[in-house]
């Protein structure tokens, strides 16, 4: 596929040093694709046509969850997801419902249906707010990594109609084993196609894939790996003025000039173009995001049950056929109640207190990160998620780096607020 020989000029965007907290929501309307990416959190959802998350939901349910995050949780933006977004017949009418109720849509996607140019036309003209493109590598490795022959000659081509039509665009990339050796060339790619912000996002051991055997040493790099590999591409990417961040990884994984690109949970609030917690405790409960479910009510942002030590059982019987669902809908209508008294529960914390307190819990408590022994004697440990539990039988504990800056740095901003990030018009409100 034939791409500009020279970088494409980006036009004067604006950036900003300045943290805010986002106010972007986020929807899954079903998990149907036409890919099949080894590394989808959702990958068991999307081959089960039996599960209850699979399918698309109607038009009218979708309008209505995004009714309730711009009137209840004051949403701005919104990441619409599926699985793939893009061949849900009724997109278009719900990326102009979003704008017109003042929710700046961005859709995800792999880009394949957008290879055809009159769909990205048709975006534009209902008021997309950007893209957020999932180059996973490239040429047969790409195609290998997504299951599909031909994926990328196609997602070539929507690149090229997105500058084309004028169409703004992001990047997102999962550090999967297999693309690692193509991490330049994707930085690379991303500067010639004009991409705004390219993501690594770490190969994460989150929902289906935290499965036995979903992840080995075969599909997921070594910390050091990762860290060999970033640093470089992160030089690339900034000497090009090209933002970049690194999703759920180490602070002590990349170098010390890197730093400032990569969001932990507690950083995550302070990225506008990442989801605002709040909502997104709403949204990601099953009722809403599921094609034949009424609609939960929406509940205030408090404290939630902090499982400790009890997760990994809770989880093992959160699995289980029958006491599952039970299991799962007590401690939702205890979150629930939480978050309606948490003038109460919260005592006298900030907002951006509670938030903090929320990505520890997602971090620790939800999705199993944790410190390993290296880690206490690291001047980060406050503000970094750790390691995931998992890599425990394939990676040794000697990846972790313990950083010395001479002090406990208790400020999740330490240091993302030295960050250059790109600031879209739909961003500027939130930007003093």
């Amino acid at each position: 596929m034939a791409l500009p020989p020279e970088p494409i000029n980006r036009g004067a965007l604006n950036k900003t040093k300045e943290r805010t907290m986002t106010r972007r929501g986020i929807i899954w309307l079903g998990q149907v694709c036409n890919l099949k990416c080894h590394f989808c959190y959702f990958t068991d959802r999307l081959s089960d046509t039996t599960h209850p998350e699979h399918g698309f939901m109607s038009l009218e349910k979708a309008k209505a969850i995004c009714k309730t995050l711009v009137d209840f949780y004051g949403n701005n933006t919104i990441d619409i997801q599926g699985g793939e977004p893009t061949i849900w017949k009724p997109v278009y009418e719900l990326v102009s419902y979003c704008k017109e109720i003042g929710l700046i849509p961005t859709v995800i996607t792999n880009g394949q249906a957008l290879a055809d140019v009159g769909r990205v036309i048709r975006f534009k003209k209902a008021g997309i707010g950007d893209f957020l493109v999932s180059v996973q590598g490239l040429g047969p490795v790409y195609d290998h990594i997504v299951g599909r022959p031909g994926a990328h000659v196609r997602q070539m081509k929507a690149l090229r109609n997105l500058q084309e039509v004028g169409v703004p665009f992001r990047i997102n990339c999962v550090l999967t084993k297999d693309v690692l050796p193509q991490l330049h060339q994707i930085a690379e790619l991303a500067i010639t196609v004009g991409a705004n912000v390219v993501n690594f996002i770490t190969f994460n051991p989150f929902d289906d894939q935290r499965k036995k055997g979903k992840r080995t040493s075969e599909n997921v790099a070594t910390y050091k790996e990762l860290g060999l590999h970033l640093n470089g591409v992160l030089d690339v990417l900034a000497d090009n003025g090209v933002e970049a961040n690194v999703r759920n990884l180490p602070l002590c994984v990349v170098n010390e000039r890197h730093r400032p690109t990569v969001y932990n949970h507690q950083q995550i609030p302070f990225d506008l173009h990442e989801n605002d917690f709040a909502s997104w405790s709403w949204t990601g409960m099953q009722p809403q995001r599921m094609a034949g479910c009424n609609l939960t009510p929406p509940v205030k942002f408090g404290p939630k049950v902090w499982l400790g030590p009890s997760r990994t059982p809770f989880r093992w019987l959160g699995e289980r056929p029958i006491v599952g669902p039970l299991l799962l809908g007590a401690k939702r209508k205890i979150d629930q109640f939480t978050g309606q008294h948490g003038s109460i529960l919260r005592g006298k914390l900030t907002t951006e207190e509670m938030y903090r307190r929320e990505a520890r819990l997602r971090a620790h408590d939800q999705v199993g990160f944790r410190h390993v022994s290296a880690c206490n004697a690291c001047d980060l440990k406050l503000i970094c998620d750790g390691f995931h539990a998992d890599y425990d039988p394939f990676i040794n504990e000697d990846a972790a780096q313990p950083v010395s800056v001479g002090f406990t740095v208790d400020d999740p901003k330490f240091y993302i607020s030295q960050q250059l990030k790109v600031v879209y018009p739909a961003d500027s409100c939130n930007i003093s």
